[in-house]
């Protein structure tokens, strides 16, 4: 399950929350009771880098190495 960050327009007051994705996004704000917090976009809390599964298993020809940056196709 993700964690989302939340963000009350009333009082100020930032939270995380780990809910489900098909979770209905919050909106009452648990210090001021507020019906103004708001979900914020904010970066994952990890990166893919380096060599990996996820880098060469759908990948053809040259383009297999990534991360070495010989690619010599685009």
């Amino acid at each position: 399950m993700p964690i989302y960050e939340y963000h009350c327009k009333a009082c100020g007051h930032r939270m995380d929350k780990l809910q489900k994705i098909s979770a209905a996004p919050l909106t009452e704000c648990p210090e001021c009771k507020a019906d103004q917090l708001e979900k914020l976009i904010s970066a994952a809390g990890f990166r893919l880098a380096g060599s990996g599964w996820y880098e060469t298993d759908f990948k053809s020809g040259n383009k297999k190495n990534l991360a070495g940056g010989n690619d010599s196709a685009s």
